[in-house]
């Protein structure tokens, strides 16, 4: 359990006992599990896993190498928590402070008197910027399957399909692919929709709008992809010309840009001096990109305001855009791994003017 010893690793680091790991996310990262409603006590010795009946089959096939503790069903988990640290020796429990609501906080602290809670931030969330080899991999497949969902619905495409229409079979062969489901809600904006960069598809039919942007990806064995293409008819504007050579020329500099060891505010900064220089910085209205894995937005940030620098092993989208408001929206979206030399582009649609046009 590489993952458990390296947080195992910090304990003295945080001037913690142990550490109580309750978001979802990081108890299956660092356990395996895939189920809810539990938790891990990491301590330098060991490594408990707080749960329920409903789970103790699962537990034993997917994380056989923990010790577990089950609690019977008219005992709460934060009893089973403070019964389990009442048998132990451990004062300073460390504790994921955004993974708990105030009141369920205040309940875990009248229930486990004895201890003394350390709030953190983001310890596991840092160790989960880094991928290993199998994290890379299941990554890779996560994106090829949203990339063939994609290529089999363009030749389907007709301006009777709806934007929802459009959403579900994306999700079907996703899932038909392989995929456990959407990585999120696709995004499907025919035309003006395009120019609201969270927009919901709608019953809308695609009709004889000129551009049509489509933000998806999938999520296979927990990890994500996340991709977005814009493509557009005979018919778009040489306003959505222009500007789409641009949204590509941000991307592509970003892209070459990024490395080990570079800031990434600074590949964000690159994105906007090119948009910038087209006259359209104040089109972009978001930062550039994001990590993914378990979650679609993890860190690092790419934007103005990030701190981080990039590492190898970090797997992180660039998606600049450009947004009008009751005209068309643009963005352009990869999956790009940081390398040891480098970066490596892990999706690779076509995204060219001319590649991206669409054809009835």
């Amino acid at each position: 359990m590489k993952r458990i010893d390296a947080l195992a690793s910090k304990l003295d680091e945080l001037n913690v006992d142990a550490m109580l790991v309750s978001d979802e996310q990081n108890v299956r990262y660092l356990s395996g599990f895939t189920g809810d409603s539990s938790s891990l006590l990491v301590t330098s010795s060991e490594t408990i896993v707080l749960s329920d009946g409903r789970y103790e089959t699962q537990l034993a096939d997917e994380c056989p190498s923990l010790s577990t503790v089950i609690r019977p069903p008219e005992q709460t988990l934060a009893e089973l928590t403070a019964e389990v640290l009442a048998s132990s020796s451990h004062k300073r429990v460390g504790i994921e402070a955004n993974a708990w609501p105030l009141a369920a906080f205040r309940k875990l602290c009248d229930t486990c008197q004895s201890v003394q809670w350390v709030e953190t931030t983001s310890v596991v969330e840092n160790q989960r910027m880094i991928k290993d080899a199998d994290e890379i991999e299941t990554t890779r497949t996560a994106v090829q399957i949203a990339q063939r969902a994609y290529q089999s619905l363009l030749p389907m495409l007709s301006g009777r399909w709806t934007e929802c229409e459009v959403a579900h079979e994306l999700e079907a062969k996703m899932r038909f692919l392989g995929a456990e489901g959407c990585s999120f809600s696709p995004i499907v904006a025919a035309g003006p929709g395009g120019a609201l960069p969270h927009y919901h598809p709608t019953d809308r039919r695609l009709g004889d709008d000129a551009t049509l942007l489509i933000d998806w990806g999938a999520k296979y064995r927990g990890y994500a992809s996340d991709l977005t293409r814009t493509i557009h008819r005979p018919h778009a504007s040489d306003r959505f010309r222009r500007a789409y050579e641009a949204v590509l020329e941000a991307q592509l500099a970003s892209i070459d840009a990024i490395g080990p060891g570079v800031k990434a505010a600074a590949i964000d900064a690159i994105a906007r001096e090119v948009l910038s220089r087209h006259g359209m910085a104040e089109a972009f209205k978001h930062g550039l990109g994001h990590g993914t894995g378990l979650q679609i937005h993890e860190s690092p940030r790419m934007s103005a305001s990030s701190t981080e620098t990039l590492e190898a092993g970090m797997i992180i989208t660039v998606e600049p855009g450009v947004y009008f408001a009751g005209e068309f929206g643009i963005r352009i979206e990869d999956d790009i791994l940081v390398t040891e030399s480098g970066h490596e582009v892990l999706s690779d649609l076509p995204k060219g003017l001319e590649e991206s046009a669409w054809l009835l």
